[in-house]
């Protein structure tokens, strides 16, 4: 069969590496896809978020299933798009609905839903230009730290931690006032700190019955020892020590099970990835946020530990047959570190030629995942701030992130950037 995957970074080439291991894929194609991508399919010049040029391309290629990596497509109504015209609606689109993607496109939306399904989670309130002076008064009821979320996708910089109440109306006011993440954040969900570890739940659902996907932690901050500012992920590990049998058991029972229930309740579509993330707060699981799709950078971490053949997996989605697939997973620890370009999260420059990955390219312990590339030349360059997902199998964490750490020495570009500690709370 004929798949094409929509997306550019690190999560769609670690979907185009374990797709194209499928014998049901006759032909992958990735739009836009990367200088990885490339070498498991073919890259096709159009943006996930063009359904017009989506729609003109799967016609002519016959493609049989479509499935989608970053959440924008999916916000947007990509998979509505298809059931919405009789010529594609026969073709599966992996993803929610649009009106299951509000799960991620509205913090507001997520917070009412786990509030009606008893979902646990942090204390909120919601705030917007019409009540603000209401939300000012809110923040002097708070206890310190307090969390500010924009409302909308803001490219995941959207949410704040203030350290005094005096820093969060400041934030308020930046976000609702001065339009600091734009109309992401002209209303605020405000909610309490919750004290924890932090770490992350994935499920793949045809909307009925459910498979959890192993667990993964990120490392969110740039700098060594979890400092600096947030990024995308500078890496990820799986699985998560501290997630035992029974800390699984209350994930399962308290918030996988309502989050479907809940879906089914009211009448939403949801035939693909949730991306539950999770604060474990003295042994209880507290959702901080849902995704309506897969995480990067860990799903290079949970992809490489999943046996079953994906499109098998995506397939039982569509089909609404998830329920009857065992899902196998490799017993080994996972660790990617990424490879980000000097400067980021900040400004950084594009272009410089990356040196050494044909130095890896045979290892069997170790795999590279472009997330920020581009052949340019017959060279391999820089396209993005985060540049490479390094990912190595390991018997525990350590070993793993060794590995990557070990293999990341054979490459080089201008100014590369790269934390040497992920993982290290569990070394």
């Amino acid at each position: 069969m004929n798949i094409l995957l929509l997306g550019s970074g690190g999560r769609e080439h670690a979907f185009a590496w374990k797709i194209s291991q499928s014998p049901r894929c006759t032909k992958l194609f990735i739009a836009p896809g990367n200088a990885g991508t490339a070498r498991c399919g073919e890259n096709v010049s159009i943006s996930a978020t063009d359904f017009a040029a989506i729609e003109k391309f799967v016609t002519e290629n016959d493609i049989h299933l479509v499935a989608v990596g970053p959440e924008d497509p999916l916000v947007k109504g990509i998979y509505d798009y298809f059931i919405a015209r009789p010529h594609l609606s026969s073709i599966p689109v992996i993803g929610p609905s649009q009106k299951g993607a509000m799960l991620e496109g509205s913090k507001d939306f997520a917070k009412q839903f786990m509030k009606k399904y008893h979902i646990p989670t942090a204390a909120y309130r919601t705030f917007d230009a019409a009540n603000l002076p209401e939300g000012l008064r809110f923040i002097d009821e708070q206890t310190p730290p307090i969390v500010l979320k924009a409302d909308g996708l803001a490219a995941g910089k959207g949410v704040l931690i203030c350290a005094t109440r005096e820093e969060a109306k400041d934030a308020l006011r930046d976000m609702i006032e001065n339009a600091k993440f734009g109309s992401a954040g002209a209303r605020v969900v405000i909610e309490q700190f919750l004290k924890g570890i932090e770490f992350s739940v994935f499920v793949l659902t045809d909307g009925k019955s459910y498979a959890i996907l192993p667990t993964a932690k990120d490392y969110k901050r740039i700098g060594e020892g979890d400092t600096g500012l947030n990024t995308g992920g500078m890496g990820c590990i799986s699985p998560v020590p501290f997630a035992d049998a029974a800390i699984m058991r209350r994930v399962e029972d308290r918030i996988v099970r309502p989050t479907i229930s809940g879906l089914q309740q009211e009448g939403i579509v949801y035939k693909g990835f949730l991306y539950i993330g999770l604060m474990n707060v003295a042994g209880d699981p507290y959702v901080i946020e849902y995704n309506c799709r897969m995480g990067d950078p860990e799903t290079e971490v949970v992809f490489p530990r999943i046996k079953n053949d994906l499109v098998e997996l995506l397939l039982a989605v569509a089909h609404e047959q998830i329920g009857s697939i065992t899902l196998q997973t490799d017993e080994r620890a996972t660790a990617t570190v990424i490879v980000a370009s000097g400067g980021y999260p900040g400004d950084y420059a594009k272009g410089k030629v990356i040196h050494g990955l044909e130095h890896l390219a045979l290892r069997s312990d170790t795999i590279v995942f472009h997330a920020g590339t581009k052949d340019e030349n017959h060279h391999i360059v820089t396209n993005g701030g985060r540049v490479l997902a390094v990912t190595s199998y390991g018997k525990s964490i350590q070993e793993a992130v060794a590995r990557s750490n070990e293999a990341i020495a054979h490459i080089h570009f201008e100014g590369m950037y790269y934390r040497r500690d992920i993982g290290y709370e569990f070394r």
